[in-house]
């Protein structure tokens, strides 16, 4: 299903870095993400949910524009 709120999401495994670009255009690399963690949010019914509970405010994170 496609996400109201995030765009498209990339990862690299041997960084544990997750980029998400949400809908905004605003793109936040998040740190130290599993890989399950991952995994389990391509798996999701709803991105924007499963960022929301299980991403957000819980990995260290950086914006990538500006």
């Amino acid at each position: 299903m496609p996400s109201t709120v995030i765009r498209s999401f990339d990862y690299d495994a041997g960084k544990q870095h997750l980029i998400v670009v949400f809908r905004s255009g605003r793109r936040y690399l998040y740190e130290q993400v599993s890989a399950d963690t991952y995994t389990r949010l391509r798996g999701a019914f709803s991105k924007g949910e499963f960022f929301n509970k299980h991403i957000r405010d819980r990995f260290p994170f950086r914006p990538l524009d500006r």
